[in-house]
């Protein structure tokens, strides 16, 4: 059995969801996990903004918004307004949530709600096209725990007990949206449809997971920024992981994990070219040489200096100790005798965490940097040299190599993001593999 996620791009519109759909009447047993219609998340977060401001007449009126543009696709893909009795019961939901005053634990029940319509329309899609499926409640099936984690395993356990799903068959169901250990409705970051589709495929053990969106499968840099990006084959779950951590957007950083645990393999494919042959990840890949660039946004630097700091034990055990407390994960570590380095994302309580550091020395903030991370055959003799030869003009601010054996980090000046992906580029160009890699 295989699982097929469709990203938001790829059911923007009603043409795009004719052509998800042939993709998915070819698979005779399969989980079509389904985002919502490309901008109808930032959308409904807009009124949950507005719901959240006490604003209830205008998150009303943007909710109509998106209901009649929302309609407009489905007259589209169907003779009649038969399928509006369908939705229309969804949206009447949310209006009346609108009407009351504005309850935290309720939040995610507007974002869920692009999911679950892009879902309806597009199990329903099929099955007026000849195309026999049924929909899963994805809120059924994924729980977090009292962490926030979601747990194959009882994923796998819901997904036996449910009346509606057998191994044979053609399913539909909601990428982004959960229960949380309460209950209540929740969701997965940004971009967690891909994290539900991993999920699912470690949990029903699936042959393959397909990714499906609008390029190529994965680049060797990143295509918005750099000309004459080249998509790769094959990268390894390690690879992947790297790449999607540190800024590859065609994937979500958490995704990897559960295919990796349960040794299935992913494939990114292309909606709009579904003969191209994609990205394949998996276990053991021929890398060799420099296999991709990535960059990671909105990240700031905290450097701690403390004369307590040299030759003690324990002191970073009580940095980290901080860390943990604010639930604030950091990216790069560097350390040096008497004072650590680490990067972290622009967190809300960045204020507080710095006061709690400053018990233990002090602390400098900078802010507006980026990490650019090159992954591949960073140890070998030659490439290091070579790496920092691209880069010996910019304003390096940290530099993390060998915690990894496939990748070296560096920290700079978010504005010379651009220039530094394009100053290093012609490293493939000058690799003496053709084995190029990822990034998107």
């Amino acid at each position: 059995m295989k699982i097929l996620k469709f990203g938001g791009t790829s059911l923007g519109s009603a043409e795009r969801i004719r052509i998800a759909a042939n993709i998915a009447r070819t698979n005779n047993d399969c989980i079509v996990v389904c985002s919502a219609m490309s901008g109808m998340t930032n959308s409904l977060l807009e009124v949950a903004d507005t719901w959240q401001t006490s604003d209830n007449d205008q998150a009303a009126f943007l909710m109509k918004q998106i209901q009649n543009t929302f309609d407009g696709h489905c007259r589209d893909l169907f003779q009649g307004d038969d399928i509006l009795l369908h939705t229309e019961k969804l949206f009447q939901q949310a209006c009346d949530l609108l009407e009351k005053p504005y309850e935290p634990n309720l939040r995610s029940m507007i974002p869920a709600l692009g999911e679950q319509l892009t879902s309806l329309v597009f199990q329903m899609y099929l099955y007026a096209t000849g195309t026999v499926s049924v929909l899963l409640d994805a809120t059924e099936i994924v729980r977090l725990n009292e962490n926030d984690e979601p747990d194959p395993a009882d994923i796998a356990r819901r997904l036996q007990r449910n009346p509606l799903f057998s191994p044979r068959g053609v399913f539909v169901t909601q990428g982004f949206i959960c229960r949380d250990h309460q209950g209540r409705i929740a969701t997965l970051s940004r971009g967690g449809s891909d994290f539900t589709a991993t999920l699912l495929g470690a949990a029903i053990q699936a042959e393959l997971i397909e990714i499906w969106t609008d390029i190529d499968g994965m680049h060797n840099n990143d295509p918005r920024h750099v000309q004459g990006t080249s998509p790769i084959s094959e990268l390894s779950y390690s690879e992947a992981a790297e790449l999607a951590y540190f800024g590859a957007k065609i994937l979500h950083p958490s995704c990897v994990r559960p295919a990796r645990e349960n040794n299935v393999p992913i494939c990114i494919k292309n909606t709009f070219d579904s003969n191209a042959p994609g990205t394949t990840i998996q276990a053991e890949t021929p890398s060799a040489g420099i296999r991709a660039i990535a960059a990671k946004d909105q990240i700031n630097i905290l450097r701690i200096t403390s004369g307590r700091m040299f030759n003690a034990y324990g002191f970073l055990a009580k940095v980290f100790e901080i860390f943990s407390k604010h639930r604030v994960p950091v990216d790069v570590v560097t350390t040096s005798e008497v004072s650590v380095s680490v990067t972290i994302e622009d967190p809300d309580a960045i204020d507080d965490l710095v006061t709690d550091l400053k018990q233990l020395g002090t602390v400098d903030i900078e802010r507006d940097r980026c990490i650019l991370c090159v992954v591949g055959d960073v140890l070998q003799p030659g490439h290091f040299a070579s790496i920092m030869q691209y880069l010996k003009e910019f304003n390096i601010r940290m530099v993390s190599l060998g915690a990894s054996s496939n990748n070296i980090t560096f920290v700079l000046p978010i504005d010379q993001k651009k220039s530094a992906l394009n100053a290093l580029h012609p490293i493939f160009n000058n690799a003496t593999q053709n084995t190029l890699a990822s990034y998107a």
